[in-house]
């Protein structure tokens, strides 16, 4: 046990004499007035997945370097070593750089993709705003505009769709909400209802997206909508609502005959064909 105890220091103590090196290698490095030296060293570290390093190196040659054959390289680098560091947001605004002073370099391709990969990597969850959804979406198509034979094309083109797919779940979710809200005004303005703001987002949604894999989600709640909404709606109303969801439960089981909501929509129908004048239709 006490041999172990031994290894175990010897070891943790030649650790700290390593680690203690290589920090004052890297301060020495930093400060060195010799860029050609610090250069060299940065895409040494690079190399060697030291990235935070190669990027604080890098980050602070990039304006010497400029105009220098190096320079380009130096930029692109210190992009890619930031987006492996995961500072996604900070290594985006440093490829837009890149590709801004050269449009035409040699890592222009790459660069234009990058900015797309790094706000993909923002990207939140569907449930929170998404600003950082779109800008990664425009990214994706200046890229796809810029170089539409790109070796990368078909990565961003699959990137796209899923970020769309999830703008559509957002929707989908907002729809929901609506929906489930159901006859709480709290939310509302005068005159508006939960149910019909349910059936604006379905509708919008499935206007914006005709090919989204969530349409009969929707279609589903605009069917359920139309139904509640007649059923809450005042008497000189209700003719008009239940016939219109009844005509949406045929139109919905035209197109999914075979929906896991099939029966939901055989059985508005018939509660629709019952309303009378003097019958009032309960959910």
């Amino acid at each position: 046990m006490k041999n172990k105890n031994k290894y175990i220091v010897y070891t943790l103590l030649l650790f700290t004499i390593f680690l203690t090196s290589c920090v004052k290698e890297f301060n020495a490095v930093y400060k060195s007035t010799d860029y050609t030296y610090r250069y060299e060293y940065a895409k040494e570290q690079f190399l060697q997945g030291k990235y935070e390093r190669a990027s604080l190196l890098l980050g602070d040659m990039v304006t010497v370097l400029k105009g220098t054959t190096n320079g380009e390289e130096c930029l692109f680098l210190y992009g890619q070593a930031t987006y492996n560091s995961k500072d996604y947001e900070s290594a985006a605004e440093i490829f837009k750089k890149y590709y801004t002073s050269y449009p035409k370099g040699i890592y222009a391709e790459l660069a234009s993709f990058n900015i797309g990969e790094c706000l993909y990597a923002t990207v939140p969850e569907p449930r929170l705003d998404q600003a950082p959804t779109y800008q990664a979406m425009k990214a994706y198509q200046d890229f796809m505009d810029v170089f539409p034979e790109g070796s990368r094309k078909n990565i961003a083109e699959k990137k796209l769709y899923e970020l769309q797919d999830k703008l559509v779940l957002k929707e989908l979710i907002n729809a929901r909400l609506y929906y489930n809200l159901g006859t709480y005004f709290g939310n509302c303005n005068s005159g508006e209802n939960n149910y019909e703001a349910c059936i604006v987002t379905a509708q919008n949604a499935l206007k914006d997206y005709p090919f989204t894999t969530l349409r009969e989600e929707f279609a589903s709640l605009i069917m359920q909508s139309k139904y509640m909404l007649a059923v809450h709606s005042v008497r000189e109303k209700q003719a008009e609502r239940f016939q219109d969801a009844e005509d949406e439960c045929y139109g919905f089981l035209n197109e999914y005959p075979d929906s896991k909501d099939k029966s939901i929509a055989e059985k508005y129908i018939e509660k629709c064909k019952k309303f009378t004048v003097n019958e009032v239709v309960k959910d």
